[in-house]
């Protein structure tokens, strides 16, 4: 590839991937994953992890199957053995996705006893080896997602280190969350709230590394500090808010990809989901599956505390239907009309 190729081709990465939704356990399955694509056109969406193990011996397509819709999708594996991670890598690539992401983050027990996840950081080695056979086996990107450190690595030295390494075996797109991970000690929950931010750690890696495509995680949860940090970085990936407040997002397309679309409503939403979560429940799915990820699409609007207790109240019960959903949202825009100041 020249030189005019690579450069078009950095500069097409940069514009795709400039807005991301986290990876994350057990919330990013593929039903949140269709309804944040009904919220979003353009970020790009991340499977939750899955091991190379649950992919080799386990149900393939319970970990793999995904909506056409929700592409542009990045498969995340976790795993530390270079063979394994480049046959999941190839079946991940013949299933449909566009990236294949090795999670380098993940602080869990179970990460730890597997010697996977962000354990790896202490394996720089290892993590190279995984990265080219990866790449060997696939045409589609191959990226990490990173901690700027573990345990007892301090300073940025060490996170300098560890992604040049990682790049001279071919890795050119990194998603750095801006937090160390305490393999000992902290739980993957305080992991995500108790280590401080540096996000000047991923700066100095942009500047150091002009050539990669550098994107940054962690504690993303207003519009300034996304547009502050890409004046920075190529690239910010959000975690919680995405889930936990999904309808901030739509405001995406239009300020980072000048999508002109006009911004749906939070009903257009719903309306959209329902006609999905009615083929999923012909499936023999459970409304709880899908209601699960919908309970936060009013946050921030009268009748949303309403909203939350509907559906927790009924989605579980037996036989419930989508009319759960509209019910719900019927309380909502009752109490917009009757009491437009109610607190939420």
């Amino acid at each position: 590839m020249n030189l005019s190729e690579n450069l078009s081709q950095f500069a097409d990465c940069a514009r795709t991937r400039r807005i991301a939704i986290a990876p994350m356990l057990d919330w990013t399955d593929r039903h949140e994953r269709y309804f944040l694509r009904l919220i979003t056109r353009h970020a790009w969406l991340y499977t939750e992890m899955v091991t190379t193990g649950a992919i080799l011996h386990g149900e393939r397509a319970r970990f793999l199957d995904f909506h056409p819709a929700e592409r542009p999708l990045a498969l995340q594996l976790g795993g530390s053995v270079p063979m394994e991670l480049a046959q999941c890598a190839k079946i991940g690539e013949d299933w449909g996705y566009d990236e294949i992401n090795l999670n380098l983050g993940c602080p869990s027990d179970r990460v730890q006893s597997g010697r996977f996840g962000a354990y790896l950081m202490a394996e720089p080695q290892r993590v190279a080896e995984c990265i080219a056979a990866m790449r060997h086996a696939v045409q589609i990107p191959v990226t990490v997602k990173t901690r700027i450190g573990i345990d007892h690595q301090e300073g940025y030295a060490p996170l300098h280190a560890f992604v040049h390494t990682l790049a001279a075996a071919g890795c050119k797109i990194f998603i750095i969350h801006a937090r160390k991970a305490w393999l000992q000690g902290l739980s993957p929950k305080e992991n995500r709230e108790i280590p401080p931010l540096y996000y000047e750690y991923v700066h100095e890696l942009k500047k150091d590394f002009p050539q990669l495509h550098i994107s940054l995680n962690g504690g993303i949860r207003d519009w300034a500090t996304v547009d502050a940090q890409l004046e920075q970085v190529d690239g910010v990936m959000i975690g919680r808010e995405a889930y936990q407040n999904p309808y901030w997002l739509a405001q995406v397309d239009g300020r980072y990809y000048g999508d002109a679309h006009p911004l749906p409503t939070r009903q257009d939403i719903l309306e959209q989901f329902i006609p999905y979560a009615q083929t999923q429940l012909a499936q023999g799915l459970y409304l709880s599956h899908l209601s699960r990820h919908l309970l936060g699409l009013f946050q921030g609007v009268p009748g949303a505390r309403r909203w939350r207790r509907y559906i927790s109240e009924h989605a579980h019960l037996s036989g419930a239907g989508v009319e759960v959903l509209q019910t719900a949202a019927a309380g909502v825009s009752a109490t917009r009309l009757a009491a437009p100041d109610a607190p939420c």
